[in-house]
């Protein structure tokens, strides 16, 4: 072996060590939640959210990729609604709204086939002073394996600006006269 290989070796070894036990050591579920306040009262901003066929309006992936290729089942709005879609840039996905309590909550379950991993999130109504306190949040689990654990290390900040810039858009839809 040449000389200047063995500590490439060596260095290369020690890092995939650091990168199994540290991934070991980090938890494996994650939590992203952020909230907006709105003017709009709560049914409004719920109706946005409560039909799939809305999401495409405010969030930002679909604006990402306006050639996303999207399919509804279930029924329109509610429980048991929801929406699968395709998409080069934003990944593939599904999602099913869960529960749902009129201008007060959606629940969802999320899964993505490319990394066949699941998540739950939810978006809340609820009243603050000068209109509608809108929160989303998201909980997943990334599995045992520890290298995923890294990933679910960053979900907070790979996922949360995408929230932000939703909630901005589902804001100013629902204060739209």
């Amino acid at each position: 072996m040449p000389r200047f290989l063995k500590p490439t070796v060596l260095v290369l070894a020690a890092l995939a060590v650091v990168l199994l036990l540290g991934g070991m050591a980090l938890p494996g579920r994650f939590h992203i939640e952020r909230s907006v306040l709105s003017s709009a009262p709560a049914a409004k901003a719920y109706a946005l959210v409560a039909d799939p066929r809305h999401w495409k309006d405010w969030t930002v992936w679909n604006r990402r990729d306006p050639a996303m290729a999207i399919t509804y089942f279930g029924n329109p709005a509610g429980v048991g609604s929801g929406w699968e879609w395709k998409s080069k840039s934003e990944g593939d996905g599904k999602m099913t709204l869960t529960a749902v309590t009129p201008d007060q909550r959606v629940a969802y379950d999320l899964y993505f086939p490319d990394m066949d991993s699941t998540s739950t999130g939810e978006l809340r109504f609820e009243p603050a002073t000068g209109g509608t306190r809108i929160t989303w949040t998201m909980d997943g689990d990334m599995g045992a394996n520890p290298l995923m654990h890294w990933m679910g290390l960053m979900m907070d900040r790979m996922v949360g600006p995408d929230f932000e810039g939703g909630l901005a858009n589902l804001k100013a839809m629902a204060e739209r006269p």
